[in-house]
């Protein structure tokens, strides 16, 4: 299947269904949702969704974030991963955006990236979905799925996925494309046991379609020595 085929079936597929794909996590601001993603790195959302409506009470924005101490963001993230860290982060992100841009989330991947605390990865979610700009954050799912499905192609690291998603992607899909993906990695196309019997995708998919071959060669090669 060609490149521009197999990017075809997918958008298809997605569009019929999951047309609505969003972020799971829950915020109400672009600032929320920052820090909401900082948090989010190698943690679950759903435990970021637990922790952010205290945290977000108590720093609803990066003038009251930035007057903190660390110890008192630390008070309210204690059971995210890296909390010592996180918290230095937030702290150091909402004084910069205080310093540097009026107290607001800067819509450039390349400003978003200055931020303590926040990776390619996270300014690219930050563009996409609080400015829905054509900016494509690649995640442990994003890159698993896109390789297992083909497409993307001997991707040796998150950002030559990016490139070649962004791409073949149509611009207008980009944003949406994300979500897709993630979530698709995050309840069927999972790392370590995929569920691919439930998979709308499987008949195209590189993966499924190797371990489908290696089971008929081991099932042949048990047949034979019997």
């Amino acid at each position: 299947m060609k490149t521009e085929e197999r990017y075809r079936f997918v958008i298809e597929y997605f569009k019929s269904h999951h047309p609505n794909a969003e972020t799971e996590l829950k915020y109400n601001t672009p600032f929320e949702l920052l820090v909401a993603v900082i948090l989010s790195a190698q943690c679950t959302d759903k435990r970021v969704n637990m922790v952010t409506p205290g945290l977000f009470s108590r720093f609803p924005d990066a003038e009251s974030l930035s007057a903190a101490s660390v110890e008192e963001v630390f008070s309210y993230i204690r059971s995210i991963s890296y909390p010592n860290n996180k918290a230095k982060h937030l702290v150091g992100m909402a004084n910069m955006l205080i310093s540097d841009f009026n107290g607001l989330v800067p819509e450039k991947v390349a400003e978003l990236e200055k931020l303590p605390g926040v990776g390619r990865k996270t300014a690219n979610v930050i563009a996409s979905v609080v400015f829905n700009q054509p900016a494509m954050a690649v995640d442990t799912h994003v890159f698993r799925v896109s390789a297992r499905l083909g497409l993307t192609r001997m991707a040796r690291n998150p950002k030559q996925a990016e490139e070649q998603l962004v791409k073949n992607f149509p611009k207008e899909l980009i944003a949406v494309a994300h979500h897709w993906l993630i979530l698709h990695g995050r309840y069927i196309c999972k790392a370590r046991k995929p569920e691919c019997a439930g998979c709308g995708l499987k008949h195209m998919c590189n993966f499924y379609l190797r371990a489908q071959k290696k089971s008929l060669k081991i099932a042949a090669f048990k047949q034979n020595k019997t």
